[in-house]
């Protein structure tokens, strides 16, 4: 068997065509969807994924704005710079780029988000939206899963879903997503014993723990759908030569760039028994942008007909 493999790219571009109809629609009425993303220090990671998400914007019609704190704000100016986003009416999104420094209490910085601006969605007003069923801003890769699976017309109803991963950006809230969608949803973590034989069970099979490859042969069952979140940058010959099972072109392109990306999942065995896998890179990555684009309109547009029902 071959897997099917789940392009993020051909379905970010579709999630785009969608979202370029709406944005055109809320422009004919005088309204161009906002987002702010705030950065604090240098992280060059969150530098690139603060800078792929305004461009997405920009693709988009959007606007974007990009706020650079110093590595040694306080957790009180964050809040202060929040709070001042929160009274522009022209910001309909506004995002912490993760993760910040140390000695900033990112738990204080996300509360002090609107939640109707909270186009992360982790402000616990959105997760106890989400937990009750309510509308409201879902993280975005949690959502990109969900549009992944439904944009390639994998059943989700009646399949049994196993979440290797509990966090509150991805794990969780996919879990309860799934779970809405009638899925029997099993979340496995790294304290969870025979997790080769809970996750074989799985007919969806979703890995987010941040470990690389540590979804082999014996953790997939015959034809699942694989979704990997997994994002392990490699820098070792070592570390390159225990995640591949053939490793030698990762090898060329670790001695070419000096790193090697890889999921969670051991692509080698993935794309001999599954039945369908997404990539990495080129798959879950791609669509996270994509559904921060459409919590932005969303949120654009609930903010507005809040603002008239209110009037």
């Amino acid at each position: 068997m071959t897997a099917r493999i789940l392009s993020g790219a051909e379905i970010a571009r579709q999630t785009s065509s969608q979202l370029e109809h709406e944005v055109a629609i809320l422009k004919s009425a005088g309204i161009t969807p906002g987002l702010v993303a705030i950065l604090v220090g240098e992280n060059p990671a969150s530098r690139i994924y603060v800078r792929r998400k305004t461009e997405a914007c920009a693709a988009l019609g959007l606007s974007s704005e990009i706020i650079e704190l110093p590595a040694e704000t306080t957790t009180m100016k964050l809040v202060k710079v929040i709070q001042e986003l929160n009274a522009r009416d022209q910001i309909d999104g506004i995002l912490v780029q993760l993760p910040l420094p140390s000695h900033v209490n990112a738990k204080e910085a996300l509360l002090a988000i609107d939640p109707a601006k909270d186009v992360d969605g982790l402000h616990p007003v959105n997760v106890g939206n989400l937990v009750t069923g309510r509308p409201g801003m879902v993280p975005c890769t949690a959502a990109g899963i969900i549009e992944i699976l439904t944009r390639s017309g994998i059943p989700i109803e009646g399949t049994h879903a196993v979440v290797v991963g509990r966090s509150e950006m991805v794990g969780k809230p996919v879990a309860l997503l799934l779970l809405q969608r009638n899925a029997t949803v099993t979340i496995c973590h790294s304290r969870t014993e025979r997790l080769p034989s809970l996750a074989s069970q799985a007919d969806i099979l979703i890995a987010a723990i941040g470990k690389p490859s540590l979804i082999r042969w014996d953790y997939i069952k015959e034809g699942a759908t694989v979704i990997d979140v997994g994002m392990n940058r490699l820098t070792r010959e070592d570390e390159v030569r225990a995640a591949f099972h053939e490793p030698e072109e990762a090898l060329e392109k670790l001695a070419t760039k000096g790193s090697v990306l890889i999921g969670d999942v051991q692509p080698e065995d993935a794309r001999d028994k599954a039945g369908a896998v997404t990539p990495v890179p080129g798959g879950v990555g791609l669509l996270t942008v994509a559904m921060l684009m459409a919590n932005t309109v969303r949120a654009a547009r609930l903010r507005r007909r809040a603002a008239r029902t209110a009037g």
